[in-house]
């Protein structure tokens, strides 16, 4: 079953564009085969990250998806990979967060989950007609 994780990261000041520019660069630039092979050896299936500007500073909001999100997060802050030794340095100049050292994990207080399986939901959301063919 998978697990899911959603973390608020303060970005320092003056490292957001940074922070972009190498995230962007793992999604489809010159990292990416290396963060897609990091990604697979820890067993994340899914990592989003948007920056959100709010008034304190930018943030960087995580979001990561796992089987066994605990095994996932142990194999990033201890893998001797390069590329996840230079992650960790990355998170670390970014957000001056040692993932080595561990942090604390987010308390999940809502999980509202509005969407009916795919089957139920109306064929037209999905590109088809809005008006159902029984009334046609």
């Amino acid at each position: 079953m998978t697990q899911t994780i959603c973390l608020a990261l303060p970005l320092l000041p003056d490292t957001a564009d940074a922070d972009r520019d190498e995230m962007l660069a793992c999604w489809r630039g010159e990292r990416a085969a290396a963060h897609r092979a990091s990604r697979a050896r820890h067993g994340i299936t899914r990592e989003a990250t948007w920056i959100q500007p709010s008034p304190g500073g930018d943030l960087a909001i995580v979001l990561l998806e796992s089987d066994d999100l605990a095994a996932s997060l142990y194999g990033l802050a201890t893998s001797t990979d390069p590329f996840d030794v230079w992650f960790r340095a990355h998170v670390e100049r970014v957000h001056g967060v040692d993932l080595a050292a561990g942090m604390h994990l987010p308390e999940q207080i809502l999980d509202y989950p509005a969407c009916a399986p795919f089957a139920q939901l109306p064929h037209w959301i999905f590109g088809g007609d809005p008006v159902p063919r029984s009334r046609q």
